[in-house]
């Protein structure tokens, strides 16, 4: 690795060379800005404002704007003879405790190698002294510019450095906490302890960058002339009230099947609550025996699911007595179509039949006494001319 700085650590009278490497490093994928019109590179040029003339790096140097905007330059030899005693020291000034640290204050992370052999020794020390108190080392540098404050950790079988933000460079927290006073019930705190001990710890190895990922994928798309699918965008619930001790039984319970675990509570099976439902194949249906219902205007309707088909059989207190007056008196069939229209389809049914059997009898004593009558006037005709 690359170091970016070179200078010395100042423990008390021991100085330990060192070099200080970047200890992590930036995945973000960066873009360049372009015309969107014909994709052409978007570039910025560094113009002086009084001639209009396009100066290079070289030529451009520092100043201080004054309060009434004049610019006062200032020179790297200018700060280079500034009496800053650690413009090339880590200096340290006390070993505190390591939750003493506001993480706030925490800055970018380097690693301090050893500058050559010699200084193996005093590093080595240091580092195991730092392990066997158990405690951070507080320090001074300086660094592009301006000095900084520093912690010193050990990480491995390495001296890391945190760079720290100064005290007054942390802002107070005010107006940001909220207004209104707001209970909490203790079933909510031990929801909230229980969704704690299900998502229980995670392996920071696992964590990865999604979106970054994602990124790299349409970007190969693009390149290939492909197009990625658009996933369905999930549900937000930014700005919605909801019901925040049913919310964190739902965690809780998601996050217990997250992990391979039963999420019903003891004595409780899963989907008990939930209608149990049963689908026969129609297939399998067996025949079943006819039906006879009644509809609102009297008539009895006759279904039978053996036939495959529905057989409707209108029948009334009129018809029945009218179809049964062809085929005789007190005939089964008179009966069941009686039976079906109720006892008063019973009863018109009987006197209609009775009605009907009379009246057929004496048409047929009429046509007997004719027939007779007949042959009486046949036999006489036939003795006359004899």
């Amino acid at each position: 690795m690359r170091s970016i700085w070179n200078g010395a650590i100042s423990f008390g009278l021991v100085s330990i060379p060192i070099k200080l490497v970047n200890a992590t490093e930036n995945h973000s994928i960066s873009f360049r800005q372009i015309h969107a019109a014909d994709g052409g590179r978007i570039r910025y040029r560094k113009v002086c404002e009084l001639d209009g003339e396009e100066v290079t790096s070289a030529e451009i140097g520092k100043a201080y704007e004054d309060a009434d905007g004049s610019m006062i330059p200032i020179t790297d030899e200018d700060l280079g003879s500034l009496p800053l005693p650690t413009a090339k020291t880590i200096e340290i000034v006390a070993f505190v405790p390591a939750d003493s640290i506001d993480p706030l204050q925490m800055d970018a992370a380097y690693y301090l190698s050893a500058n050559g052999v010699p200084a193996a020794k005093p590093y080595t020390l240091l580092r195991e002294a730092l392990k066997r108190s158990q405690k951070v080392a507080l320090a001074k540098y300086a660094l592009r510019g301006r000095e900084r404050l520093g912690m010193l950790r050990v990480v491995d079988d390495v001296i890391a450095m945190h760079g720290l933000l100064w005290p007054d460079e942390i802002r107070a927290p005010e107006g940001v906490a909220p207004e209104s006073d707001v209970s909490v019930r203790d079933a909510e705190l031990d929801l909230a302890d229980a969704l704690m001990d299900t998502l229980g710890e995670v392996d920071m190895d696992s964590l990865h960058d999604d979106y970054r990922e994602a990124v790299e994928e349409l970007i190969a798309a693009k390149a290939s002339g492909e197009t990625l699918e658009q996933p369905e965008a999930g549900g937000s619930g930014g700005g919605k009230v909801i019901d925040l001790l049913a919310a964190l039984e739902s965690s809780v319970r998601a996050a217990k099947e997250a992990r391979g675990e039963d999420g019903s509570e003891e004595g409780e099976e899963p989907g008990a609550d939930e209608e149990k439902a049963s689908v026969t194949s129609l297939a399998d249906r067996k025949p079943s025996a006819s039906t006879t219902r009644r509809t609102p205007t009297g008539k009895s309707v006759s279904r039978s699911s053996s036939s495959g088909a529905s057989r409707k059989t209108a029948s009334s207190p009129k018809s029945s007595g009218a179809k049964k007056s062809t085929a005789g008196s007190g005939g089964p069939a008179a009966k069941k179509s009686a039976s079906s229209g109720g006892s008063g389809a019973k009863k018109t049914a009987s006197k209609a039949g009775a009605s009907k059997s009379g009246t057929s009898k004496s048409t047929t004593s009429k046509k007997t006494a004719a027939k007779k009558q007949s042959g009486t006037k046949t036999a006489t005709r036939k003795r006359a001319s004899a």
